[in-house]
C-alpha cells in the first residue's frame, strides 16, 4: 500500500500573516477557486477554529476537524482528537491540511508537498501566521504570478514547493 502525499494549502501575505480576528485577511474569488481546484474530491483536515471560520462542512470533500473536545459534533464532518488519528482517517491518495496555524505547524514535517499563496501584501493587523519555511527542506517547483484585478485587490503567486531529499 502506497502512502498519500500529504498537502499543505495555505494563502499568506509577504509578512506570514494567515488571518486577523479568526478570519483570513482578505477575500480573493481567485484564491479561492485555486483552493477549491486543489481539493475538491480529497479529504481536508482542519483545526476547529478553521472550521469555525469556513462555518460548515465543504462540499465534495471529507472533512477532518482536529479538536481536544472529542464529543464535539459536527455536521457532515468527522471530529478526531489529534493530526496522526486524522491523518489515519483520511481516505485518498492526497490529504490537505488546510489551517490553522497549530495545525500547520504540526503537519508540516510530514508534509510532502507544500501549496502557497502569496499574497503580495502585508497585513499589519494580523494575529496568525504560518510558520517560517526553512529553505534547507523545501524546494520552489511551481510558481503563477496573477496581477491585482477587479476582483482581487492584491497580486498574488501561486506557490508549489517539494520537500527536499537530503
Amino acid at each position: 500500500m502506497t502512502m498519500p502525499e500529504i498537502l499543505v494549502i495555505v494563502a499568506q501575505s509577504d509578512n506570514g500573516a494567515i488571518g486577523c480576528d479568526g478570519k483570513m485577511p482578505w477575500h480573493l474569488p481567485r484564491d479561492l477557486q485555486y483552493f477549491k481546484a486543489q481539493t475538491l474530491g480529497h479529504p481536508v483536515i482542519m483545526g476547529r477554529k478553521t472550521w469555525d471560520s469556513i462555518g460548515r462542512a465543504l462540499p465534495g470533500r471529507q472533512n477532518l476537524v482536529i479538536s481536544r473536545n472529542t464529543a464535539l459534533a459536527l455536521p457532515d464532518a468527522d471530529t478526531c482528537p489529534d493530526l496522526a488519528t486524522a491523518l489515519v482517517r483520511a481516505r485518498g491518495d492526497k490529504i490537505f491540511i488546510i489551517g490553522g496555524a497549530t495545525i500547520y505547524r504540526l503537519a508540516l514535517p510530514l508534509a510532502d508537498t507544500l501549496l502557497i499563496t502569496r499574497v503580495h501584501t502585508t497585513v499589519a493587523r494580523a494575529d496568525t501566521f504560518f510558520p517560517p519555511l526553512d529553505p534547507a527542506d523545501w524546494q520552489e517547483t511551481a510558481r503563477e504570478d496573477h496581477p491585482a484585478d477587479a476582483a482581487n485587490p492584491w497580486p498574488l503567486s501561486f506557490c508549489r514547493y517539494a520537500r527536499r531529499t537530503n
